[in-house]
């Protein structure tokens, strides 16, 4: 890894860092599938100039498996997360699992090797994550801790698909995982939660912050950051 790609890979688990406590305000003001389905609205709406709808054929079964587990999967259940639980902190704490995830799932689909050094790393990384974010409170809080479990399994496998996708530019990549991944989750919005345009008057000044943050910040230059790593 060249010192700039370290550098990059700081700057991007600073923007991860932020994005529970301010998805959480989101969630506060407004339901949760439908702030995910703002999310990647916004990340649509920053890169539309750029994006050419175009479908790279040889890719699409993994580039559709990614948005769909990317753009609804890991987005609906990480904004359902927040709203069932009333800490942000064992949505924090979960959300780690999803290195562990990763590499099992990079073991079984991409054949990786994962050495015992590598893994007692990672769970002596968790396990201090765990020591300093712990709260009494934790028990209360199981259909959260439940989301973001699910959360992290998906992030793992979207990270894992997004390995298959080093011929696809990032631009057509976020292009269709905003695609995809609004069309399900309005969807399931229009399914669980009510009118979108409802929950549309709902929005106000925090949620809409939040949701752009969540699009431009997290999505766009955090996960597109991550995404153009793992083309090297």
């Amino acid at each position: 890894m060249k010192i700039k790609h370290f550098f990059l890979v700081i700057f991007i688990m600073f923007i991860y860092g932020s994005a529970y406590p301010v998805g959480k305000i989101g969630t506060d003001q407004i339901p949760p599938l439908f702030m995910a389905s703002l999310r990647v609205f916004f990340v649509f709406l920053f890169i539309f100039p750029f994006f050419k709808f175009s479908i790279p054929k040889k890719q699409f079964f993994n580039l559709f498996v990614f948005s769909f587990a990317m753009g609804f999967l890991t987005y609906g259940c990480l904004y359902l997360a927040l709203d069932f639980s009333s800490l942000v902190s064992p949505i924090i704490i979960g959300a780690q699992l999803s290195v562990p995830f990763g590499l099992l799932l990079s073991k079984f689909m991409l054949g990786e090797e994962i050495s015992n050094k590598k893994w007692f790393f990672i769970f002596t990384a968790f396990a201090g994550i765990f020591i300093v974010a712990y709260d009494p409170r934790f028990v209360g809080e199981i259909y959260g801790i439940f989301a973001i479990v699910m959360m992290a399994f998906f992030y793992g496998l979207a990270n894992n698909m997004s390995r298959h996708l080093k011929e696809v530019d990032i631009i057509t990549q976020l292009g269709w995982h905003s695609i995809i991944g609004f069309i399900f989750l309005m969807f399931s919005s229009l399914v669980v939660e009510g009118n979108p345009i409802h929950n549309l008057y709902q929005l106000n000044f925090l949620s809409f912050l939040s949701a752009v943050h969540a699009g431009l910040f997290v999505s766009l230059i955090g996960h597109g950051g991550l995404f153009y790593l793992y083309k090297f």
